[in-house]
């Protein structure tokens, strides 16, 4: 250790907490967060400032990027050449500025993150609204400080006329907080501002009917007003933006048009992000996608699919990629040196005080400056009004200090005001000279006068802000950017679809497809039926459902998973097309199948998820109920709705609001009836109770029935076309048909089963209003009113519903009756539970059993 040096011990826990405390201070104060009055950080306004003071301004000619950089890094900024380039850079990019500050020739970058060319090549110089930014700074306007190594000062403000914080906005990551302020329209903001000088105590909602909403560079829609408003009145809030696109048909293919995306997205990524999400199928209808943006304007093309809707095509795009992004407002700006978190008025405020200042500290400059002018003048007036004795004064004079001394003597006069004599010029001495020095100082008179009177009345100060923001607004106003659409957040993907009613089917291969029911048209009794879907040779229709496009859809599976979609998310497709394998559209195992859906309202809705169950059965007649609320947390991979025995399979699951009564039928013919009640509500992993008791081990529960009115009538069907209808209750003596007993019992005759019927295959409840769907396994559809079926014994083998050729019955479903035969349905009705009630979509899925 050298002489006089001595060591002292620290913690190192307290020096790492001060030495961090002081890094994240300076980081805070001095690197990235904004000043609230001229909304700059140091290296903005270093930038600025260095611009100034070389000269380069709107008006001169450019020069080289280089040598800013350079006046800005050895004068007053002392960091990497980049993060003063880069500063550069941004401040004269039109996608990254509202307001652009630098005037840049040559490669500055692209909105698809090309980068600028670097700096000996480009060139710069001052915007005229920089100039507005530092007009006045000569007048003593704002305090300086010395540069980093004491040779110069720099300000540490900007006497901005313009309000930048808000035009611009700003984003930085400090210590331990952040910034990020979205860009503002400049009209809005001084329109805004004129009404707080106005009235200082303006509530936010009245500044908000100036300040519309921020407006960003690159335009866009602004979709819905809510975070907008929590991000004016608090200070943070989430302000979503839409990219603004249109359709139109491009070479004859329907096509969205993109012409505007939201602020701070790189349009390179977003397209290529895109294009993986349409090869990953996640994104469906998308054949081709072309970026014709040129120096016109920005114009993205996503071609569409022959079958593609355009409006569920736009909103997949916005649900899945950055045409839709959100701008996380969190307001937090330097305010004497503290970092705080402002609202809108707050922000207005802090830069009135800051205009309000600069006012008092130009006029007090210029006061100063007039005032000396005056007392100099008033000398000149002096010398003139006795200008032969001055000039036999000077003349006798054997120097100027002498000469000074002596009019300082002679004519009462100050140091200053004899220096000027003797330094006058003789041409003053003429008769106009001396009027323009009288009229001179009289203007001076008046203009101190004016002053002192700014200087005595606030009033008058805020007037001058006013006069001075608005000839700003004049200059350098413009029209909105970004469209505001109010009630945006309010509307959903579901609001640009119809609630129409659909047809939703499965084939046995696992294909889904979705069909409007207009398709189909009601036949007579006993017709061959229209051709219903196409599918493969061996493959068949299984399941047939109609459902509305906004319910949401849980699939349960055979080996008792539970999945969750949205109907408009099914693909839709013609009644002859194949439609989408399941496996393609939920995260479904290889050898599992999809063996019931459930229609319901919004999972979301607390009070409706907790009053509905989720009734299932199995193939071996196990039933279980649980509360629908177990289900309203979908998982990617599915979730267990019941724990499945060796040897069985999910057959079916019905939505029931507890009160319910469960009919389930087998295929030899027998079904049993009891109250929902008697099966209590269980967990999803639990494995369920007895429903009924099988023949044999050959038979097994065709279907599930849930009966809530019992004026409802029993429909079965067999696999060789046979079918017919059975009073639940005797209408006459209020007898039970099918009679009430406990669950687990071997229940009674439904249908009389015969070679010629063969197996039974399906069970329903319908009524007078109902109409049937029948499919066959070769794909042939065929619908009828049921109240062309007229209602038999319990015990009979029933009418025969389809002429089938060498052909058995694949699925039964109930549709809509509609009132005419015509091509076009009646909006479906749909009641509290969210569930169809002329189709009764609780009813939903059935199931071929005599593979």
């Amino acid at each position: 250790m050298a002489e006089g040096e001595k060591l002292i011990p620290i913690n190192i826990e307290d020096e790492m907490k001060s030495a961090y405390i002081d890094y994240s201070m300076s980081v805070i104060v001095s690197r990235a967060l904004p000043d609230v009055r001229d909304g700059l950080k140091p290296v903005h306004r270093r930038v600025l400032f260095g611009m100034h003071e070389l000269g380069v301004r709107s008006n001169s000619s450019y020069k080289k990027s280089a040598r800013i950089v350079g006046e800005v890094l050895g004068k007053y900024h002392p960091h990497g050449d980049t993060s003063v380039y880069d500063t550069m850079v941004r401040m004269a990019q039109s996608w990254s500025l509202r307001y652009m500050m630098v005037d840049g020739q040559g490669n500055f970058g692209s909105i698809d993150g090309d980068s600028p060319a670097a700096m000996r090549y480009t060139e710069a110089r001052m915007r005229k609204i920089s100039e507005d930014m530092l007009a006045d700074i000569d007048k003593d306007t704002v305090d300086h400080q010395l540069n980093f190594d004491d040779t110069l000062k720099e300000p540490k403000v900007l006497p901005t006329r313009v309000p930048n914080l808000l035009i611009n906005g700003a984003s930085g990551i400090a210590v331990g907080m952040a910034t990020n302020m979205p860009p503002h329209n400049l009209s809005e903001v001084i329109d805004g501002t004129v009404a707080y000088i106005e009235n200082s105590d303006i509530e936010i909602d009245e500044l908000i009917e100036h300040v519309k909403a921020p407006d960003f560079p690159t335009g866009g829609i602004i979709y819905g007003y809510d975070g907008v408003r929590e991000a004016f009145k608090t200070g943070r809030g989430r302000v979503v933006m839409r990219a603004k696109a249109h359709t139109e048909e491009v070479n004859g293919r329907e096509s969205i048009v993109v012409t505007e995306i939201p602020y701070q997205v790189n349009k390179a990524d977003m397209i290529k992000k895109t294009a993986d999400l349409v090869n990953d199928k996640k994104i469906e209808g998308i054949s081709n996608i072309r970026d014709e943006s040129d120096r016109n304007g920005m114009r993205i093309v996503y071609i569409l699919k022959r079958d593609a809707i355009p409006n569920i095509v736009l909103n997949t795009l916005y649900k899945y990629t950055a045409l839709q992004s959100s701008f996380s407002v969190n307001n937090i700006a330097l305010v004497n040196g503290r970092p705080q978190l402002l609202n809108l008025k707050d922000m207005i405020h802090h830069f009135v005080e800051h205009r309000h200042e600069v006012v008092v500290r130009r006029t007090e400059y210029e006061l100063r400056k007039a005032e000396e002018r005056a007392h100099i003048l008033e000398g000149l007036i002096i010398a003139s009004d006795n200008i032969d004795e001055v000039i036999a004064i000077i003349r006798a004079s054997s120097n100027a200090d002498e000469a000074r001394t002596k009019l300082i003597e002679r004519f009462k006069l100050s140091e200053i005001q004899a220096k000027a004599i003797v330094e006058m010029r003789l041409r003053q001495l003429t008769g106009l000279e001396q009027d323009k020095l009288r009229s001179e100082y009289e203007e001076i008179k008046k203009f101190i006068d004016d002053c002192k009177d700014i200087l005595a009345r606030k009033e008058r100060r805020m007037d001058i802000i006013k006069e001075e923001l608005l000839e700003v607004k004049d200059k350098y106003g413009d029209e909105r950017r970004s469209q505001i659409e109010y009630a945006g957040g309010d509307l959903s993907i579901e609001d640009m679809i119809p609630d129409e009613q659909v047809v939703i089917t499965i084939s046995h291969a696992g294909y889904i497809k979705r069909t409007p029911l207009t398709e189909y048209k009601t036949q007579n009794r006993g017709g061959v039926g229209q051709k219903g879907s196409s599918t493969r040779n061996e493959d068949f229709l299984e399941h047939l459902f109609v459902g509305t496009n906004h319910q949401y859809m849980l699939f349960f599976t055979q080996k008792g998973k539970c999945f969750w979609m949205r109907v408009y998310e099914i693909p839709e497709g013609s009644k002859t097309s194949k439609g989408r394998a399941i496996q393609n559209l939920i995260n479904i195992e290889q050898d599992d199948k999809v063996k019931a859906f459930i229609c319901t309202k919004d999972l979301k809705d607390e009070e409706y998820i907790n009053s509905h169950f989720v009734i299932m059965a199995t193939n071996k007649g196990v039933v279980k109920k649980t509360s629908l609320e177990q289900y309203s947390r979908p998982r990617q991979n599915g979730i267990n709705a019941i724990t499945i025995r060796e040897g069985d399979e999910l057959l079916e699951a019905k939505l029931t609001t507890g009160n319910s009564q469960i009919l389930l039928a087998v295929k030899s013919g027998k079904a049993i009836r009891f109250e929902e009640s008697k099966t209590r509500p269980m967990g999803r992993n639990a494995s369920g109770v007895r429903g009924i008791t099988l023949a044999d081990d050959n038979d097994e529960v065709v279907g599930m029935v849930s009966v809530n009115n019992f004026e409802d009538n029993i429909l079965v069907v067999s696999e060789n076309g046979y079918g017919k209808r059975t009073y639940l209750d005797d209408p006459e003596d209020g007898e039970a048909v099918y009679r009430i007993t406990n669950r687990g019992g071997k229940g009674v005759k439904t249908m009389s089963i015969t070679e010629k019927t063969g197996a039974l295959v399906a069970i329903k409840n319908v009524s007078d209003e109902d109409d049937l769907m029948i499919i066959t396994k070769s794909g042939v559809a065929i619908r009828m009113a049921i109240e062309d079926l007229r209602v038999m014994g319990r015990a009979t083998q029933g009418v025969k519903l389809i002429n089938l050729k060498n052909d058995s019955i694949a699925a039964v479903a109930k549709v809509m009756k509609e009132e005419e035969e015509i091509d076009d349905v009646e909006d479906i009705e749909v009641n509290d539970d969210g569930i169809d009630v002329d189709s009764n979509t609780e009813e939903n899925t059935d199931n071929n059993n005599n593979e």
